[in-house]
């Protein structure tokens, strides 16, 4: 018998382990009712991924799950909000009850580890289509904005860059050793939460990156009315992606791929030492123009025009 929405509802999205204590109703009516403590205000966020546009058609469900909800708890992140719940639409081309299954599970699993609820959401059919909507909780007036950065300040990665980059390469057909590590970078990213409630206090921007470094980089500097000058030499850089650039010439790689999801922002020098251990120092905020990148002695202009789904 073929299962009803709400039957699949019911089968593969009610078995959480969480509840947090700001969801007054969950799923079962109309609407979900959360209750906002006072002094915060709600980050909101939403993302879409669609078949063989964000993923390729056959890929896990389980990663697939973990990355809908990652990439959308890295926004949170971002502003430095606590996650608080989200929403999630499934539009289907079919009832296939073990790939519900499993990007169930996966979906599931990266909640329970970030305290969220899902309070609900649609299911409908047409193809392949997964987007949710995340809630987090942030003191007002606290949140990190992509608008603050100022001259003189310095710039930091949460982690390394390009490796995402070079999972999507080897989905490609370029030929590596390290196949897991990269793929488990692209199909798997880690949202930084933790990194952004720390930063909170002493950030002046902050954007995840989903396109690239140059690109959201580039809307920092947009948005705050500055420029900056990045240092190849400190970028985070595994030795996968090393490796590849050696190999290939293709230095930009770790600039422009997307969906490494750290965390980019800027500090004033005098807040250094509170920057978390694990966070690169990478380039400095300046009155130029633009992004630059300086790389063996020489002083490179870098598009920051990102990923557009139109252009």
């Amino acid at each position: 018998m073929a299962l009803s929405e709400f039957g699949l509802i019911q089968r593969f999205f009610t078995r959480q382990t969480v509840t947090h204590r700001s969801t007054a109703l969950g799923i079962g009516d109309d609407c979900a009712l959360l209750d906002i403590p006072d002094g915060y205000q709600l980050a909101v966020t939403a993302d879409t991924m669609v078949e063989n546009v964000h993923f390729f058609a056959g890929t896990d469900p389980y990663r697939l799950g973990h990355k809908l909800l990652a990439v959308n708890l890295s926004d949170l992140a971002s502003m430095g909000a606590q996650p608080l719940s989200v929403t999630l639409a499934l539009t289907l081309p079919r009832v296939d009850e073990a790939w519900l299954a499993a990007f169930a599970q996966g979906f599931l699993a990266l909640a329970g580890q970030f305290g969220v609820d899902l309070i609900g959401g649609d299911t409908t059919s047409g193809p392949l289509t997964l987007t949710v909507q995340a809630m987090g909780l942030v003191p007002r007036g606290q949140a990190l904005l992509r608008s603050g950065a100022q001259v003189g300040d310095d710039i930091y990665l949460s982690g390394a860059l390009g490796d995402a980059g070079l999972g999507l390469k080897v989905l490609q057909g370029y030929a590596y050793l390290e196949l897991e590590a990269a793929l488990n970078r692209f199909h798997c990213p880690v949202p930084r939460v933790a990194t952004g409630l720390a930063i909170r206090p002493i950030a002046t921007a902050c954007i995840d990156l989903s396109d690239g470094l140059a690109g959201d980089l580039g809307h920092i500097l947009r948005l705050s009315r500055v420029g900056a000058c990045v240092d190849w030499a400190a970028l985070p850089l595994s030795a996968a992606v090393q490796g590849y650039c050696q190999a290939t010439g293709d230095w930009r790689m770790p600039l422009v791929a997307g969906d490494d999801y750290e965390l980019c922002f800027t500090v004033p020098p005098q807040l250094a030492a509170q920057v978390p251990a694990e966070c690169r120092k990478i380039g400095v905020i300046d009155a130029g123009a633009g992004l630059r990148l300086r790389k063996d002695g020489l002083l490179h202009s870098i598009d920051t025009k990102g990923y557009e789904h139109f252009s």
